[in-house]
């Protein structure tokens, strides 16, 4: 599987649906603090296919390098451009989640190669964010299972508990341990562009579960309020993973979203 460098760490990714679309555009997932790759499995079901999907391991997950921490989300974000540049993306459509929407944020701070963000249960400062509301011990079943009591909507829980029976594996096999977890905290903790929203000229979608424990409503709202092209998707009584149990609204709103923005005139 491929690998980027970005000086010195190696960032493995995964390329799906290579001739979809534009060669040199896709879209490129940002990974919440801790979280394995399950996290993207309802969203990449959808847009595979129809566009070419990058799915990078964030660093200190998976197989990617764990250099020590703290991180920093700007050190994320030249991760994602570093495998953009090896997978030879010239427009990126960022979908990040929590803290991977904070790198996307970052990155379209950064470069112009974002030509479109999706960032899900996300804030402009980390001070708004509740990393301890997403972290559960991989090595312990119970305290994974637990977690998503505080995750998932009571009503999906009890409707859906064969999907919490697959997530609960998923985190155990996939999630970052504590070590890594607390390097990803410490980059949230270092996060704020609530001053700098202006400058973020990125086309931006702001999906939000209204009943999201771990980044209240309110945060999303300003960010939405504070971007220059910011627009919003709210999902009524949806929790932090908004994009599990609403996964059609999302998914729905995600296809047309980047039909809009594929090759847009006004990105940079």
């Amino acid at each position: 599987m491929p690998r980027a460098d970005n000086a010195g760490v190696s960032i493995r990714y995964e390329v799906d649906a290579p001739d979809a679309g534009d060669a040199d555009e896709a879209v490129v997932f940002c990974g919440d603090v801790g979280l394995g790759a399950w996290q993207f499995g309802w969203q990449h079901a959808a847009l595979a296919g129809p566009h070419t999907v990058v799915t990078p391991e964030t660093r200190g997950v998976g197989r990617s390098d764990a250099p020590p921490g703290p991180y920093a989300v700007e050190a994320l974000a030249s991760d994602i451009d570093a495998v953009c540049a090896d997978a030879g993306i010239r427009n990126a459509h960022v979908v990040g989640y929590g803290l991977g929407g904070m790198v996307g944020l970052a990155y379209a701070l950064a470069s112009s190669r974002p030509a479109s963000l999706t960032v899900v249960g996300t804030p402009p400062s980390g001070a708004s964010y509740n990393s301890e509301g997403v972290w559960a011990d991989p090595s312990a079943p119970a305290a994974v299972e637990g977690s998503l009591r505080g995750l998932l909507s009571e009503s999906f829980r009890e409707t859906h508990p064969d999907v919490l029976s697959r997530i609960t594996d998923w985190r155990l096999g996939e999630d970052a341990d504590r070590e890594t977890f607390e390097a990803h905290r410490a980059a949230v903790e270092g996060f704020d562009v609530s001053g700098r929203l202006y400058e973020i000229t990125t086309p931006t979608l702001v999906v939000h579960g209204a009943a999201d424990a771990v980044c209240p409503l309110t945060a999303a709202e300003t960010l939405t309020d504070g971007l220059p092209r910011g627009e919003s998707l709210v999902v009524e009584d949806a929790r932090h993973l908004v994009g599990v149990e609403a996964s059609a609204a999302v998914n729905d709103a995600l296809a047309g979203w980047l039909a809009e923005h594929a090759d847009d005139p006004f990105a940079e």
